[in-house]
């Protein structure tokens, strides 16, 4: 198992994100599907916990064949998904990423949000997890590098300057003197307990994680002013929209895919010639 703490600060309040988050996931969702692999929709609807409230559940499929290392490409079938899982009671959110084809592989993230620039050491007090070690880890969602695939000039926060709020661009420690600031606090909790593989594939997950961080939070400001006019109802809208119009490009590809898959079979075989 590793343990990591990401702290994103954005120039927004928590109450702002609510609505930027949700926009930001739709839109990202479906800029991801235009290959035929991004985030497939199964459930979408309210939820109520006895502990945190009224939320929000959703169950979805993520598409990732494209983007594994060369090396995990070779043993997993061509149509490979992880399902997530997430109960959203914001401003305290549960997401689990699981995958029937790797029983032994799971990530679990705890998110908080709180108005101030990533101080709160003791945010994660209650978790489950608080006496675990744990690096944490600062990511600037304007001066971190991101990588190069995801790079956009309009998504730049260097130079990005909104027309609706003002705000932007992002100067070097921008998150000493910015107001109105935020921040994401997420306990990423990685497990792939394989003998010889455990290290490498959980060092592996926590690089695609930090870099899906940076990018999300990059663009739910980058689109700040597509959102900042919407309330909860307009953002709702818009989501189940995207969310119909993902499902049908995802699952049109994957039933393209799914002619060429291998079968359980294929899979056995290239397994044992694999060892």
């Amino acid at each position: 198992m590793l343990l990591k703490e990401y702290r994103i600060c954005m120039p927004l309040t928590v109450e702002e994100y609510r609505i930027g988050q949700l926009y930001m996931i739709s839109k990202h969702s479906h800029e991801q599907s235009d290959r035929g692999e991004g985030v497939e929709v199964v459930q979408n609807e309210p939820f109520d916990d006895p502990a945190h409230g009224q939320g929000q559940f959703t169950e979805k499929r993520v598409y990732l064949n494209s983007k594994l290392p060369s090396w995990a490409r070779a043993v997993v079938p061509n149509i490979f998904y992880v399902t997530e899982k997430a109960w959203n009671y914001y401003p305290y959110t549960i997401t689990e990423y699981t995958c029937s084809f790797l029983p032994k592989f799971s990530i679990h993230i705890e998110t908080k949000y709180e108005d101030n620039k990533g101080s709160n050491d003791n945010i994660f007090s209650e978790s489950e997890n608080k006496d675990q070690e744990r690096e944490v880890c600062f990511v600037d969602i304007a001066y971190d590098e991101i990588p190069e695939r995801y790079y956009k000039e309009s998504e730049d926060l260097r130079y990005f300057k909104s027309e609706k709020t003002s705000r932007g661009m992002l100067q070097e420690g921008w998150r000493d003197t910015q107001e109105p600031i935020m921040c994401s606090y997420k306990l990423v909790t990685v497990k792939f307990e394989v003998w010889g593989l455990q290290t490498r594939v959980e060092q592996f997950v926590h690089k695609v994680v930090r870099d899906v961080l940076l990018l999300g939070h990059r663009q739910a400001f980058a689109w700040v002013d597509e959102w900042i006019d919407m309330n909860l109802d307009d953002v709702r809208e818009y989501e189940k929209s995207m969310h119909e119009q993902t499902n049908v490009k995802v699952c049109h590809e994957q039933q393209e895919h799914s002619t060429n898959s291998p079968s359980l079979d294929d899979i056995e075989i290239h397994d044992k010639v694999s060892t």
